[in-house]
Order: structure tokens, then sequence, then C-alpha cells
């Protein structure tokens, strides 16, 4: 069992999100097409001279950078698409389908195609939507679609909870 987290985090108003993923990129672009175009993410800012954009979905935030472009670059090892290897983004939607549709108009298959998934948890620590402790189903509406460069993107409308039992395939 992990431990439970000291405290409940709120974001303040007009703060960035408290975890903000960066993924370089083949072609800011591109990459920023498919994000703004298809997906309908905002440019909140950019930094034409690095190959960077700040993109923002409602509460969900990202950056984008061009791998091969000027300025500092994080890296442990040489990318090779697919990039981001065993990592999925989770980004909460307000209408998943909205976005599945838009996907499936610009052509693209997803990964994982729309589904109702029930996750039997057993929550630990009460925290925003973890509450009460204890055993339970949560239910996610959600699609997986890859990004120009494999990156992995898990778009889900949260279905809220139910009692405990037998998982239910919808």
């Amino acid at each position: 069992m992990i431990p439970p987290y000291a405290r409940p985090m709120d974001q303040p108003q007009g703060q960035p999100a408290p975890i903000v993923p960066e993924l370089d990129v083949t072609d800011l672009g591109s990459s920023a097409g498919f994000y703004v175009g298809v997906l309908g993410f905002t440019v909140a800012f950019e930094r034409p001279l690095e190959r960077f954009a700040y993109l923002s979905l409602g509460p969900a935030e990202l950056m984008l950078q061009e791998a091969a472009g000027p300025g500092r670059r994080f890296r442990t090892a040489p990318l090779e698409w697919p990039f981001g290897r065993g990592v999925n983004l989770q980004i909460a939607v307000p209408d998943v389908d909205v976005i599945y549709a838009a996907v499936r108009d610009a052509g693209l298959m997803p990964l994982v195609d729309m589904e109702e998934r029930w996750y039997d948890v057993d929550v630990v620590a009460s925290s925003g939507r973890w509450a009460p402790k204890g055993p339970t189903h949560i239910g996610n509406r959600q699609f997986v679609v890859p990004d120009p460069d494999g990156y992995l993107l898990r778009f889900y409308t949260n279905l809220g909870t139910r009692p405990p039992g037998p998982t239910r395939a919808t």
C-alpha cells in the first residue's frame, strides 16, 4: 500500500495546474495543429524562438517543445518514436463524445475505442474525487488516441461512483 498524501492539494484560483507535462515533439506546427485544430486545446502562450507552446483545455494544461529546437532540453535517452512509451496522459473533459467525434472527423483512429469502464478501487485517503474511504467502483467514459509523436492521450468524462459489487462490463 502506498502511504496517503499528508494533506489534500487545492489549486488556487489563477494558478497553473499542479502538474503540467512537457512533451518533446518532432514538429511543433504539426503537433499544435493536432492539439488545437483537432482536440480543441487553446494556445495560452508561446515562445517562438524556442519552438515552445503552452496549451490548455479547460483546467488541463500541457507544454509542447520542438525536440530539435533551440534552448534547454531535458533528456535521459535519445528520443525514438513512439515518444512517451509507458505513459498515457489522462485528461478529464466535460463531454468526451465531442472530442471523440472531432478525432474521428479528422480521420484518426483511436488506439482504444470509446468505452465505459468501471474500476474497482479501494479509497485509502479521501481527497477531492476520492471520497469516502473504502471500496467503490469509479467509472469513466473514455478513449485513447496517439498524438503525432505517439504520446497516448486518454480523454475521459467521469461517470461517478457506484457501490462495490461485481464488475459490470458495458
